[in-house]
């Protein structure tokens, strides 16, 4: 997601994710308009001492501004949030999640947070996710509560970006020797309504530019921006907050937007990513079933989680697998690849470490996603089950399938495929007068058609792939009128998806994307 910065205008989120982006606010001389004001891109994160024991775990974190003559940096706006999240598992194979609660240094939390279950022996992992472009770790106090963790934020000089972890390796050390012993079982994945098996993390028709990344912890907010953890405790506590979308932040979106606010809810804040896209979105639709376990913040209900996806790829993905490649932008260190930063990534979501032949090489990674029948392809033969599921963010897409497709035009783009690979962009999306990606056509890779030159006349592409022929080798006609776009198509700031009744019928644009990529 992050390690150039890549800045992406679509794709990504939840339920309860991924809106307009929302910007802080503030007047001007002698109270004149108010002007819009950038949201600093870069926080940090205070860990708590001891972050691994049931205290630390309790104990909020702190977040505030990396440079703070950048801006102030706070919890409670979309933009700038910060997530953390835990998987513990006992030494007989229980495993369970809690999600620590991160609000504003200097302010105290919505709600007193839930002191979870730690029994002797336990192992303890900790994921961090981030709404806009570089979170740092830093350590509390006079303690070194970034080695009592076992932190890694990237390698000396670089960190990942967005994503961040504590004691994940034995974490995952833990988990299989828990079903060696069949102290731990982990669940089949099913078959999909498509009839192939049910996806993972590291399933080429899930991953983008940036997989196993983000987390899907979730916090509620009050009017005054201060922070609780989701359960009906803080729930009873908070009267006077109102639900808003989570951001497009930084340099894409993976998951999401949240419905309209109805009465005086609690602001909910949600971290897009992968994970959620797959469990919320992909799996739904798909006829699917994640991997869920008890979450200790949420009342012991059922969740999905980072470290459970990872534990499930890792146990069922069948070949090809979808491992984080060297020219993933939060594996780069100045623009360029490393074998040490991508294997550091690599050990904090349970991945083996770079080997010989193709392995983490993103030529060939580029070509599985984009030529392979298990990579984008998916996507296209299950469009008629993916059109007719809800949409990540509206603001991009009406319908799941047309998110999905979206997502996948960037992600050729910003994983530069097209130099890696030297062909143009497979994935040519059409969009309405508003923006919105209503349709879409995989060609075959390296035989993408120029860019179009102006707008279509119909309501579809000229290519419409089917269920049994998911791929084209061209568009049968190019559009008489096409429009040339050299950037992905807008993503709608707000508002609703869709034409309001009496509005006329918006004219088609197909898009062909940008060749370049922005590191």
């Amino acid at each position: 997601m992050i390690g150039g910065p890549v800045i992406l205008a679509v794709v990504a989120g939840s339920v309860f994710a991924a809106g307009a982006r929302h910007h802080d606010r503030g007047q001007g001389n002698g109270g004149g308009a108010a002007q819009a004001a950038t949201p600093d891109p870069n926080c940090t994160l205070v860990v708590p001492e001891h972050p691994l024991s049931a205290r630390g775990l309790a104990t909020p974190y702190k977040l505030v501004a990396t440079d703070p003559a950048k801006g102030p940096c706070h919890e409670a706006n979309p933009d700038q949030a910060a997530f953390v999240e835990a998987a513990i598992l006992t030494k007989d194979g229980r495993l369970s999640v809690y999600d620590p609660l991160v609000i504003d240094k200097g302010t105290r939390p919505a709600a007193p947070t839930v002191r979870p279950k730690v029994p002797t022996g336990s192992t303890v992992g900790i994921w961090f996710g981030f709404n806009s472009a570089e979170l740092r770790l830093k350590s509390s106090g006079h303690y070194d509560s970034l080695a009592q963790g076992k932190c890694v934020n990237g390698v000396p000089g670089s960190v990942f970006g967005q994503f961040a972890y504590c004691n994940a390796p034995a974490l995952f050390r833990a988990a299989k020797t828990g079903t060696a012993k069949k102290h731990l079982k982990i669940p089949a994945l099913g078959t999909a309504k498509d009839g192939s098996p049910c996806p993972t993390t590291r399933d080429f028709s899930v991953v983008d530019q940036d997989g196993s990344d983000n987390v899907v912890t979730r916090y509620l907010a009050d009017a005054n921006g201060r922070i609780a953890q989701d359960n009906a405790a803080s729930r009873a506590s908070l009267r006077n907050g109102v639900r808003v979308d989570t951001p497009r932040y930084g340099h894409h979106r993976h998951g999401g937007k949240a419905g309209p606010s109805a009465g005086a809810q609690p602001k909910v804040l949600t971290n897009g990513s992968d994970n959620l896209l797959l469990t919320h979105f992909i799996d739904p639709a798909l006829g699917c079933k994640p991997f869920t376990v008890p979450n200790q913040s949420s009342d012991n209900l059922s969740s999905s989680a980072l470290p459970l996806d990872e534990l499930s790829a890792a146990a069922r993905q069948r070949a090809p697998i979808a491992l984080v490649p060297q020219n993933d932008p939060m594996t780069l260190v100045d623009g360029r690849t490393s074998v040490r930063k991508t294997n550091a990534y690599r050990a904090g979501v349970d991945m083996p470490r770079v080997g010989a032949g193709s392995d983490g090489n993103g030529a060939a990674f580029c070509r599985t996603l984009f030529g392979d029948g298990a990579g984008v392809q998916r996507v296209f033969r299950d469009k008629a089950l993916l059109k007719t599921a809800p949409s990540p963010d509206p603001g991009t897409a009406p319908n799941l399938f047309g998110f999905l497709a979206a997502r996948a035009n960037q992600t050729f783009t910003n994983l530069g495929c097209d130099r890696l690979l030297h062909v143009g962009d497979p994935v040519i999306l059409t969009t309405d007068g508003n923006g919105l990606v209503v349709d879409a056509v995989l060609t075959r890779l390296g035989r993408t058609p120029p860019p179009s030159s102006g707008p279509t006349n119909g309501a579809s592409p000229s290519v419409t792939p089917s269920a049994s022929s998911p791929v084209t080798d061209a568009p049968s006609a190019a559009p008489s009128t096409a429009a040339t776009s050299s950037s992905p198509p807008p993503v709608a700031n707000g508002g609703s998806a869709e034409p309001s009744s009496g509005a006329p019928t918006p004219s088609m644009t197909t898009v062909s994307p940008s060749p370049s990529v922005n590191d």
